[in-house]
């Protein structure tokens, strides 16, 4: 019978007590119930990650890219050997019903495989030369040692995306992954570390996040970071790594409008939003949450979705037939109930749901509000829960105001069957990713990210590998 692991930090390829024997223990958010302990890393801890990510740098660049392929499609391999090991410990710390973290690893193999290939294809240029025997190239490198800030919610593929980019270009890497949710991560730096990657390339350490990210930005080893988080946590470190002119890539907050037209297919729209709203129970950043519905099918949609919300099993995401488990821990319960009181407190009706489920475990009945005015605190502050609001609009130009309201801009969507009203969309809406019809967000080899309050960068696609290489120039005359 398979056992939570109190987990260690793995520094310059090495698993590790924290040299201070520090701990934190790690509670399963379906029962309450402590279930292991991960190390918490200091600076003396951290000195040591620095100096294997120096190292390991060195040698990491000085591979070729089509050996790091190699050792990376090896590691997506041995990941997906131990799915059913990892899930279960990913739906004992984060929560979520085991079929969803089997597709999580299945995903984050998926990615690895990816950045594997296109790592073996950043080119760089010759330049046509004006001068009659000079010889001009634009020439990448990989821009060194990286610094990874990654949150809860996603336990590996939040920390899949850089690391493949990093590895896939000859970076090194420090991980600093959740404490929440420290095992799944871990084993996936366990597949990477049994597949052969050399000492010091990869770095993991759990602990304070502010103590963590205030020594390692400014460090001088450190060149990159990329974080996944809150917008005030974000700009805090992009203005950090900007004061000490280190690249960022910046993964922030969304709140994401679902603009559901007249002409749309309600049947499809109710399907792909209600699993895409209540997924990991509701605490995804591009999940749908302001849904903009038009008059002459609002009603129509409004039920259908009320009747999807209601049909939902919640309980332990280890429990057979589960479709959503618990929040992440007892602020998300709070912090529902303050948003829903909020909004009833100003007009909004409350459809179904609202409550807290029990009193053992984070869970939370799916909820759908309507009629939610502006000034609501739910309509400006994303959710990040299983909260669904639903307000009618009329006229295109309604719902776009509505949509780009807010200065956040991530994820959004739209339902529709008019091939102009999809081109509208595409050049209105004030966001980083717009899917329309269905939900097509998150694949590895397309971007993946925000504009306005919702950061900077992709870790998708082809352009996140660009951040992770510098290019220089060479002028040479024979």
């Amino acid at each position: 019978m398979q056992t939570y692991p109190n987990v260690h930090l793995f520094i310059n390829g090495e698993w590790c007590r924290a040299m201070g024997g520090e701990t934190i223990p790690v509670i399963d958010p379906a029962t309450e119930e402590a279930i292991g302990m991960v190390a918490h890393a200091r600076k003396a801890d951290l000195d040591l990650a620095l100096e294997a990510s120096e190292q390991g740098f060195r040698n990491w660049r000085d591979t070729s890219a089509f050996e790091r392929s190699k050792l990376m499609r090896k590691a997506a391999d041995i990941l997906r050997s131990r799915i059913e090991a990892i899930a279960w410990l990913m739906t004992r710390e984060q929560g979520k019903p085991i079929a969803q973290s089997k597709t999580e690893i299945i995903n984050a193999a998926d990615t690895i495989d990816w950045f594997a290939e296109e790592a073996r294809r950043t080119y760089g240029q010759m330049i046509p030369a004006r001068f009659g025997g000079a010889q001009q190239m634009a020439i990448k490198f990989p821009v060194g040692p990286v610094a990874a800030f990654t949150p809860w919610n996603f336990p590996i593929n939040q920390i899949v995306r850089k690391l493949s980019a990093a590895l896939s270009t000859g970076c090194s890497i420090i991980i600093k992954a959740p404490e929440e949710t420290p095992a799944s991560p871990a084993e996936l730096i366990r597949a990477f570390a049994d597949a052969g990657i050399p000492e010091g390339v990869i770095n993991l350490v759990y602990g304070t996040p502010a103590e963590i990210s205030e020594y390692l930005i400014p460090h001088p080893v450190i060149r990159k970071i990329s974080f996944t988080g809150s917008t005030p946590v974000g700009k805090h470190l992009a203005s950090l790594a900007g004061k000490h002119m280190k690249r960022a890539t910046m993964e922030l907050g969304g709140h994401a409008p679902v603009i559901i037209f007249d002409d749309a297919d309600l049947e499809r729209a109710m399907e792909v939003t209600s699993m895409a709203k209540f997924r990991n129970a509701g605490q995804v950043c591009t999940a749908p949450t302001r849904f903009l519905a038009q008059d002459g099918i609002a009603d129509r949609f409004m039920d259908g979705f009320v009747k999807s919300a209601q049909a939902i099993r919640v309980g332990n995401g280890l429990e057979e037939g589960v479709t959503m488990g618990p929040l992440a821990n007892d602020r998300r319960i709070s912090a529902m109930e303050d948003m829903i009181q909020d909004a009833v407190s100003k007009g909004a009706t409350l459809k179904t749901g609202g409550k807290r489920i029990g009193n053992k475990g984070y869970f939370f009945e799916p909820t759908v509000l309507a009629d939610v005015p502006p000034s609501a605190k739910m309509m400006n502050d994303e959710p990040f829960g299983p909260i669904a609001i639903v307000n009618r609009f009329s006229h295109f130009d309604d719902a776009i105001a509505e949509a780009n309201r807010l200065p956040v801009g991530l994820g959004s969507y739209a339902f529709t069957r008019s091939a102009k009203t999809a081109h509208d969309l595409s050049r209105r809406i004030e966001a980083g990713m717009l899917t329309i019809n269905h939900n097509g967000f998150g694949l590895p080899e397309v971007p993946f990210g925000g504009i306005k309050d919702s950061g900077y960068g992709t870790e998708g696609g082809s352009e996140a590998v660009e951040t992770y290489l510098e290019t220089r120039f060479i002028s040479q005359m024979s």
